[in-house]
């Protein structure tokens, strides 16, 4: 059975990533999409997709907490980037009104124009919200209506993935679904999901399944097979049917062989 971890954070400091890679391909992990989230980030993704380019692909683009940083030299070399090898998403990117590390207004500005590039050469998006999520779908039907994307991961209630949903996106599960209190929401939610639009991602070193044992300082794309076998309970489908369709939806969202 394999798995295709759609989201971990592969450049944190607290990861060794050749380590991390090796647990998770004997996890059966055997792909992963590296997030960045600032300009600093992109030449070290290229390198990790280099050096293991059978088990990592990558994002580019800036996390709204970092819009602050992007010079328009940055929007150019993000568009060097999406050529290639390896790239398969603009992001991580979007609106988080939550902890406004970057102002709200260059929040937009940077967000607006990663949707425009993302539609000039027909990438997908990789989107991230926080208490931004009319705002965030305005822009989407403003600058990038039809484009593909995920909703990376997607912690909100039905009614707002039904918004993402009728917008073609796929939507992102972490382990916040297993997460007896804060998961409430998201597991209703999760009942009603599409399993063509289902795409299984740890969020890695973020969100750490809390049913999982043994208990680790930091979540890793090792453990994702525990999400996905405790998605298998809450559906009522089976762990390999899980494995499977998240598979070939990030595959076929990515624009990469299965």
């Amino acid at each position: 059975m394999k798995w295709f971890d759609a989201g971990v954070n592969l450049l944190d400091g607290r990861f060794n990533a050749e380590e991390v890679i090796a647990r998770s391909v004997d996890a059966g992990v055997d792909k992963l999409c590296a997030i960045t989230t600032e300009p600093a980030e992109w030449d070290a993704a290229r390198a990790l997709h280099i050096r293991f380019p059978e088990h990592v692909v990558y994002t580019i683009g800036c996390h709204p907490h970092n819009a602050k940083v992007m010079t328009d030299d940055d929007f150019v070399r993000l568009e060097d980037y999406l050529g290639g090898e390896g790239v398969v998403a603009v992001g991580e990117c979007g609106l988080d009104f939550n902890r406004d590390f970057s102002p709200r207004d260059v929040q937009e500005r940077v967000f607006r124009r990663q949707l425009q590039i993302a539609v000039k050469h027909q990438m997908p998006v990789y989107l991230h919200e926080r208490d931004a999520h009319a705002l965030q779908l305005r822009c989407l039907d403003e600058d990038a209506a039809g484009v593909k994307g995920i909703a990376h991961c997607f912690t909100g209630q039905t009614t707002d993935m039904q918004a993402y949903l009728q917008r073609g996106l796929h939507i992102g599960i972490t382990g916040w679904v297993c997460d007896p209190k804060r998961g409430e929401a998201l597991r209703e939610a999760v009942k009603s999901l599409p399993l063509e639009k289902l795409i299984v991602e740890t969020d890695a070193p973020y969100l750490f399944p809390k049913h999982h044992r043994p208990r680790a300082r930091n979540n890793e794309p090792a453990f994702l097979p525990s999400i996905g076998c405790y998605l298998s309970d809450l559906l009522e489908i089976s762990a390999e049917d899980i494995a499977q369709t998240s598979y070939a939806n990030t595959c076929r969202l990515f624009n990469i062989a299965g």
